[in-house]
């Protein structure tokens, strides 16, 4: 048994960050592997397209640290989008402002408590892990969507 003094284990911001876009860059690919038919029309077992769970995607995660920067919070709204181009194009939107806001998020506000939207009350890095998890999740139905259609899903590791 080591008596090694116990030390701190933290990730600094820029790698959470790192991370975050790391799984939007796979996300994003996921969403360009639908064929664009299928990405608004289909679905397994009753759950929602992938178009509707990107549209979530994009309501929770650029919106999420707005909030978290700026201490307003808008109501949670999903966007209305219509067509894979334009979810594409607003997922890059929402991927580059996500990077943009992110050096301006307050000192110490990852570990305060806020309620997100009005709704969801937790500290601040509780809610951006929210949003990833939240990512992950639909990301996965996704690729059970696109296998079950016979298309091979970018590999999860490659972010």
């Amino acid at each position: 048994m080591s008596t090694a003094p116990a030390t701190a284990v933290t990730i600094m911001p820029e790698q959470l960050l790192e991370h975050w876009l790391g799984h939007r860059r796979l996300t994003r690919r996921v969403i360009e592997a639908f064929p664009d038919d299928q990405l608004f029309t289909y679905s397994i077992g009753g759950m929602r397209t992938f178009a509707q769970l990107a549209r979530e995607i994009l309501a929770m995660g650029a919106p999420l640290l707005r909030g978290l920067v700026t201490g307003e919070w808008g109501r949670f709204e999903e966007p209305d989008i219509t067509s894979k181009a334009e979810l594409l194009r607003r997922w890059d939107e929402s991927t580059t402002e996500i990077g943009h806001l992110w050096p301006r998020l307050p000192a110490g506000r990852l570990q305060e408590t806020v309620t997100a939207f009005g709704m969801y009350t937790a500290p601040g890095y509780h809610q951006i892990l929210y949003a990833i998890d939240n990512e992950v999740h639909h990301r996965g139905q996704g690729y059970v969507y696109l296998r079950a259609l016979g298309i091979e899903p970018p590999p999860f590791w490659e972010r």
